[in-house]
């Protein structure tokens, strides 16, 4: 199951909802304004994830409604985001007649204008943004070229018309914007193009060295791009933000040892340190790791609370367990303690002390002076280790002692619930993660899950469509929610669609579950090249991943 982001998100109504549902009765009926009944009725649709039954009735209450901007504009985004092109058509003339300089506006007729091929009159109204007196004129061009990306095409060649063309603003902030966005859309030549512009516009500016850095090793320039970012170095050493930024850059080329060096330079703190300390684990360096540790304890003698912990972290790492434990214990109070006593259990049950492990987490479920999340994930942590221990009753006990504490605790049925869905235990999982949604309908991570696992382990298509189209209009750029719609729109037979959806997630998060999901899907196209390009990605980050293991089964990938 993929990484779910745990984002509570509420959808409101409209704002003219709100207003028009405090208004008197009309004289004359002594009822409700009628023009909130489709209002209603859209939310409604919305909620249920059916959004061509919203775009529907939102749209007639756009109509309903002549003086109203927000609502011809909620039409024409949900009626974008239910790849309705004709009817977010409709509501863009009223939201055009309402708001004729809007930028969401117009930027979202550029997107429109994308999506149905007409790539000259995007071309205007995107040059049109881009030279607005507004400074934020270049960042709605910017939106617009984004939301199209089920067209990368033609977002490719718009894009590079205005490059050509020199519409986009002199300001080093945009170029780097719309060079990163053609970095994500994986276009060598025009990413190529944007950045000689860069350089050109800007030669002295070490950001620009990154851009271009990163452009080079999309190219498979890997040399040159490395060279460029040495250069870099000697100033980023006296500039903390440039020092960060080129220490991702170097991360992201697959260099965690020169990440780590460049962090190294200048005055240390905590998060830096604890920053060096992930990218040494990542490259396994447990001899610069260890360097690091020792001299970090030489400056522990006070009890700094994060720094301790972050102590206990690279002990536990290096599987000094015994120190480990030991600086947890160490930590005096504050909310580092809570997870400095949860991490003990661990680094415990890791010393093969198991009953101590178990006696730690009970304590703190019973201690009334610790918060309630502390003791609620508690029991999250003992079903772990009850799990990695192989006993599944005792995994189902913990939860159910936590649920009895903590009765119909979201995060509980939640971890419940995926401990069901790991046991192929489908309709348990889904009793669990349905009843988050009794209370709390519009939980992203609950909604996704569910729409997840039903695509995923059933044929039960509709229905998770629709659970999955909720999430996405709560959070539509949520790269774990965007690749369930693409594994849905996949199971459903849509394969042409199911690839716009994963590449962009994939452009988002470089997942392995997102990089399993593309591969199978562009092999099963008849893609088998770039398939095992991706396959071989995904499994470079996480090899034992369940889907990277699915797709090596079924097609040896």
């Amino acid at each position: 199951m993929p990484v779910f982001l745990r984002v509570l998100c509420v959808l409101l109504l409209s704002t003219w909802a709100a207003t028009a549902a405090a208004r008197p009765p009309a004289p004359s009926q002594g009822a409700p304004d009628a023009s909130l009944e489709p209002v209603l009725a859209g939310e409604f649709a919305l909620q249920a994830g059916e959004l061509e039954e919203a775009t529907r009735w939102y749209l007639q209450a756009a109509r309903q409604t002549p003086d109203d901007a927000g609502l011809a504009e909620r039409a024409a985004r949900i009626a974008m985001l239910a790849d309705d092109d004709a009817s977010a058509a409709k509501a863009l003339v009223l939201w055009r007649q309402r708001a004729p300089q809007s930028l969401a506006m117009r930027s979202t007729e550029a997107t429109l204008a994308l999506r149905k091929g007409e790539r000259r009159q995007a071309r205007k109204q995107l040059e049109s943004l881009l030279r607005d007196p507004d400074p934020r004129g270049w960042r709605f061009a910017l939106v617009a070229l984004a939301g199209a990306s089920r067209e990368p095409d033609a977002v490719a060649q718009v894009l590079g018309s205005l490059v050509s063309a020199g519409a986009i603003p002199n300001q080093i902030e945009a170029w780097q914007e719309f060079g990163r966005l053609a970095l994500r859309m994986e276009r060598p030549a025009l990413t190529k193009q944007i950045v000689d512009e860069v350089v050109r516009r800007f030669p002295s500016e070490p950001r620009v060295a990154l851009l271009h850095a990163n452009q080079l090793s999309q190219a498979g320039k890997r040399e040159e791009a490395m060279a460029l970012l040495q250069g870099v170095e000697p100033q980023a050493a006296r500039d903390a933000e440039l020092r960060a930024a080129l220490a991702y850059s170097y991360d992201s080329m697959g260099e965690p040892a020169a990440a780590a060096k460049v962090l190294a330079v200048g005055p240390q703190d905590t998060n830096t340190y604890g920053l060096r300390a992930s990218l040494l684990a990542k490259q396994h360096d447990e001899a610069a790791l260890t360097a690091l540790y020792d001299e970090l304890k030489a400056d522990a003698a006070s009890p700094d609370p994060q720094r301790r912990l972050l102590l206990g972290k690279m002990a536990e790492y290096l599987e000094r367990y015994q120190e480990a434990v030991d600086w947890y214990r160490g930590v005096p109070g504050g909310p580092a303690r809570s997870e400095a006593r949860l991490r003990a259990a661990n680094a415990l049950f890791k010393l093969d002390r198991k009953q101590e492990a178990y006696d730690t987490v009970h304590a703190l479920q019973g201690d009334a002076d610790a918060d309630d999340d502390a003791r609620r994930d508690a029991y999250v942590l003992e079903a772990e280790l009850r799990q990695e221990q192989g006993d599944d009753a005792g995994e189902l006990d913990a939860f159910a002692r936590g649920l009895a504490a903590y009765p119909d605790d979201n995060a509980l049925l939640y971890a419940r619930g995926l401990a069901w869905e790991r046991r192929d235990d489908i309709a348990r999982a889904e009793a669990d993660l349905r009843k988050i949604l009794v209370t709390e309908p519009e939980s992203v991570a609950a909604l996704n899950a569910l729409g997840y696992t039903l695509a995923d382990r059933t044929t039960r298509y509709k229905e998770a469509l629709a659970l999955i189209e909720r999430a996405r209009t709560a959070d539509p750029d949520n790269p774990a929610i965007i690749d369930s719609y693409g594994w849905v729109l996949y199971r459903m037979g849509r394969n042409r669609d199911a690839l716009v959806q994963l590449r962009r997630a994939w452009s988002l998060a470089k997942d392995a579950e997102i990089g399993a999901h593309l591969a199978e899907v562009l092999w099963v196209s008849g893609q088998q090249d770039e398939a095992r390009h991706y396959a071989g990605e995904a499994r470079g980050s996480d090899p034992d991943n369940r889907a990277l293991q699915r797709i090596k089964e079924k097609y040896g990938l």
